[in-house]
C-alpha cells in the first residue's frame, strides 16, 4: 500500500517544470501549499516560473538539470532532500519533440529524444525511488496517448512514450512484488495547449501543430496531483484521447488507416518552418516559459472529472445514468 500525505506539505519534484504541463503542474501544487521543487534546462524560463511560485507564497527551489544525465538528476534529488529533508511526490515530466519522415530523422535527433523523454523518465524513477522506498510516495510518468495509438510524423516520441508505458507498468509491478510503498502512475495526456509544438524540432518544412481535440494543460496538472494524493494506476487526461485508445485497442487496422490517412494533414501548419525556430530538442528553452501555446485548449473534459471522482461516486453516476435513460424510454 503506497503511502500518500495530503497536498498541503508535500514535497513535490516535477522535471521540465518551467513550461506547459510541468509548469502549470507547479503552479498548482504551489496553491495547494505544497512545497514544489521546478527543474529544466532552460535557466531563464526556469527562474521566472520560481519567481512565480514565490508570488504565491510557496516553498520553492529552482535546480538547472538535463534529464538526460542520470548525475544531474541525481544531483537534483539531493537538493531536494537537502532543502526539504524528503521527496513525497517525483514527477517525470521532461519532453522534448521531433516531427518528420522517419528516414529524413537524422539519427543523433532520433536518440536525443529517447535519452530525454525516456532514459529520463528512467533517471528520474531511479533517483527518486532510492530515496523514497521507505517514506513513501509517489511517482508519476507522464506519458502520452500515443503509447497507446502512435502517429505518423512522431516516430521517436512514439517509440520513447510505449518505451515510458512498459517501464511504468514494469516498475510497479516490481514494487508491488517487493511491498515498497510508493505508488507508480502513468499519464496519459490527449493533445494539450503548451508551447510544445513551437519547441518542436520539425523536418517537415512546416511547423507542427496538435490533433484536435486539444485541452488546457490545467487539466493535466489537475489529474497529477489527484494521483500524488489517490490511488491511481493510468488515467488518461481528455475525453478524446480515451476514444482514441479505445478505437486503437479493439479496431486497430481502422485506427492505422484513419491516421496514416488523416494525420499528415491533422499536424501540419501552412506556416513554413522558421530558421529562428525556438525548437527545444539539444538546449532548454529560450524564451521566458510560458503555460499555454495558443490552441484554444478546452477548459474542461467530462470525460476527466467522471474519471477524478471516487469509486463510489461514478458507480452512483453511472446508475443514475442508466434509470434516468430507462425511464426517459417509459415516458417516450
Amino acid at each position: 500500500m503506497a503511502k500518500l500525505r495530503p497536498l498541503a506539505g508535500q514535497v513535490i519534484v516535477i522535471t521540465g517544470g518551467s513550461s506547459g504541463i510541468g509548469r502549470a503542474t507547479a503552479l498548482a501544487a504551489a496553491q495547494g501549499h505544497a512545497r514544489v521543487v521546478i527543474a529544466a534546462r532552460g535557466e531563464a524560463a526556469l527562474r521566472r516560473t520560481e519567481s512565480e511560485l514565490r508570488e504565491t507564497g510557496a516553498e520553492t527551489l529552482a535546480v538547472v538539470t538535463d534529464v538526460a544525465h542520470d548525475d544531474q538528476v541525481e544531483a537534483l534529488a539531493d537538493a531536494a532532500i537537502q532543502r526539504f529533508g524528503r521527496i513525497d511526490t517525483w514527477v517525470n515530466n521532461a519532453a522534448v519533440a521531433l516531427y518528420g519522415p522517419f528516414l529524413a530523422l537524422p539519427v543523433e535527433e532520433f536518440r536525443q529524444v529517447i535519452d530525454v523523454n525516456l532514459m529520463g523518465v528512467v533517471h528520474g524513477s531511479r533517483a527518486a525511488l532510492g530515496r523514497m522506498r521507505e517514506s513513501g510516495g509517489a511517482i508519476i510518468n507522464v506519458g502520452s496517448i500515443v503509447s497507446d495509438v502512435p502517429v505518423p510524423l512522431q516516430s521517436a516520441y512514439s517509440a520513447a512514450k510505449a518505451g515510458i508505458k512498459g517501464f511504468t507498468e514494469a516498475l510497479r509491478m516490481e514494487c508491488e512484488h517487493d511491498d515498497v510503498p510508493v505508488q507508480i502512475v502513468l499519464i496519459k495526456p490527449s493533445s494539450i495547449d503548451t508551447p510544445f509544438f513551437e519547441h518542436a524540432r520539425s523536418h517537415m518544412g512546416v511547423e507542427p501543430k496538435p490533433v484536435p481535440p486539444v485541452y488546457r494543460p490545467e487539466l493535466v496538472a489537475e489529474t497529477i496531483l489527484h494521483a500524488a494524493t489517490h490511488s491511481a494506476r493510468e488515467l488518461t487526461v481528455g475525453g478524446g484521447g480515451a476514444m482514441m485508445s479505445v478505437v486503437g485497442r479493439f479496431a486497430p487496422g481502422v485506427a492505422v488507416k484513419e491516421l496514416a490517412m488523416a494525420g499528415y494533414a491533422a499536424q501540419q501548419t501552412d506556416q513554413p518552418t522558421s530558421p529562428d525556430s525556438l525548437d527545444t530538442l539539444f538546449d532548454g528553452s529560450a524564451d521566458r516559459g510560458e503555460t499555454l501555446g495558443g490552441w484554444n485548449g478546452r477548459t474542461r473534459s467530462t470525460y476527466q472529472w467522471f474519471r477524478l471522482q471516487p469509486a463510489t461516486r461514478r458507480v452512483a453516476i453511472a446508475l443514475g445514468g442508466v434509470v434516468a435513460g430507462l425511464s426517459l424510454r417509459r415516458v417516450v
